[in-house]
This record gives structure tokens, sequence and C-alpha cells, in this order.
């Protein structure tokens, strides 16, 4: 093992291409926000709580503001307004005011917020709640399921920070040749590709280690096997047919044919397509136009 991270992270069996000054550049991305770091991990909290979120929340002013923002969202039509912390999250719930909490951490990390950024960030909406769908469905914990579709491209979004015009240039190529490879070119750009990286920032923020798995496999062939990883592989397949796509490629598949992959019982009680494709988009919305 090597230390990679100035902050004192270890990762382990870095790939050989690996270039020192690509993962000393990743060491200095700024930390994710704390709150949203504190909710993240709240998801394997046995005694998680609304109170224990609300004053999480009400700690960080920037945060306040923007849930407040979003609960007096036309989108979201309360009856009446909304003036503290408490209230939007007695309104809101414990469930929906975390995912507004990550979904708002995730966005702020990226700022500036480019086009391509910006793009990564609605797949990522997508793919939470595409997982999210799935998960009532079978064995996997919804929490982790929307957690994990929201932080599976983290890797990408760290790339694209440590290296804007680079990335951008990776990711215009592939949108015109279908034999563009993206996580081969990463590699050959970086040392090391989007998965590679999402490994790192959670170790580095300490997240648990179930994370691990589905940020670094999400890019692999189906298993069939009813796991958190392949939720996430489906879900970002569905997300990006749907038309939240994070990198635009020419493999794209149809509705249709990636929902015949799925199992059984989550196809038949998956909503359809326009359907989920609006939810989605609202839930978009809610938090951009706040």
């Amino acid at each position: 093992m090597q230390l990679y991270f100035a902050m004192g992270t270890l990762t382990a069996n870095p790939p050989k291409s690996a270039k020192p000054e690509m993962l000393l550049a990743l060491g200095k991305l700024p930390p994710f926000p704390t709150v949203a770091l504190k909710a993240l991990n709240l998801v394997t909290g046995a005694n998680s709580s609304l109170s224990e979120l609300c004053d999480l929340v009400r700690l960080d002013p920037v945060f306040t503001g923007e849930i407040l923002r979003i609960a007096n969202s036309p989108l979201i039509a309360f009856s009446k307004e909304v003036t503290s912390i408490m209230q939007a999250s007695m309104l809101l719930g414990f469930r929906r005011l975390r995912r507004i909490v990550m979904a708002v951490g995730l966005r702020s990390y990226m700022k500036p917020f480019s086009p391509a950024l910006q793009a990564c960030w609605r797949h990522s909406v997508a793919c939470a709640m595409i997982a999210e769908q799935m998960a009532r469905w079978n064995s996997i914990d919804r929490d982790f399921a929307y957690t994990s579709g929201l932080m599976h491209d983290i890797g990408r979004i760290a790339l694209a920070t440590v290296s804007p015009q680079s990335y951008s240039d990776l990711i215009d190529r592939a949108a015109t040749d279908p034999a563009w490879d993206v996580l081969q070119r990463e590699r050959e750009s970086f040392g090391i590709d989007h998965c590679f990286a999402g490994r790192m920032l959670v170790i580095a923020w300490k997240l648990p280690e179930s994370f691990v798995e589905t940020t670094c496999s999400h890019h692999e062939p189906l298993t069939h096997h009813e796991d958190a990883a392949e939720v996430i592989r489906h879900s970002c397949l569905l997300a990006d047919a749907l038309g939240f796509v994070a990198a635009p490629h020419c493999s794209i598949r149809s509705c249709e044919e990636i929902l015949a992959e799925f199992p059984g019982i989550v196809r038949k009680h998956m909503p359809g397509k326009d359907q989920l494709a609006a939810e989605i988009a609202k839930e978009i919305s809610t938090v951009e136009t706040a």
C-alpha cells in the first residue's frame, strides 16, 4: 500500500498506469460537504432519525437556505410558507429530506457547474431514483440503493473537476464515435478510470465500505444477481435510455430492451418509461430551480 491522498487516506493496489500527478490532484480536491457526508453515513445507521438529520442541516447556514428554498418551491407546493428547518423536516419527512440534502450536497460539490457536470449530476439523480424504485421489489435497502445511485459516478465528477478541458474533449469524442471506449480513454489520458477514482474518494471520505463496490463496478457486465451493484448497473443503463446521460455515446439501448433484463418482479412493478422520466425530471427541477 502507498499513501496517495494528502489527507492521509490509504488506497490499495492502484493500477500500474496510475499517474502520480493525477493521484495527487485527486487528493487535493475539496472535501465533500460535511452535512451531506454525514447524511450519507446516516444511511447505514441503525438509529437514524428525522431529528438527527434536522440537527445536521441546521448547523450549516448554506444547507439551511437551500432546503428552505426547495421546501418553498412551487414544485413542492406546500399549502403554507416554510420558515424553519424543523418545519421543513416535518413536512418533507426523513427519507425525502435526506434525499434532498444528498442531492444538494452533490450539486454544490460540482461548482463551478459546467454543462458536463450538470449532465453528470442529472444522470446521478436519475440513477438514484431508478435504483430506489428497483429496491422496492427486491431485498436491497431502498435508502442504500438511492444513495449508491446518487454517488456511483463521483469518480467521473472528480476527473472532470481535476482536468475539465481534457475530460470534456474525451466526452465529446464519445458522442460521435461508436468505437470510443470511455473507460479505456480515461485510463490512457489519466492513468485511471472514473471507477477507480470513485473508489479512492469513497475511501477518502470514510464512507461505508458497501459503497466501494457500487462505485467501482457499475460498468461491469450484468450478472443477474439481485445485489446492490447489479441494481446500480441496471439503473445506470435505464437512466441513459430515458435521456439522462452523463456522457453522450452512440451505444444507448432502448428502454424496452433494458427493462427486459430487469428481474421479473421489478419489471412488473416499475412505472412506465414516460411516468418515470417525468418523475425524475421533476426531482431534478425541484433542486435546480431552487
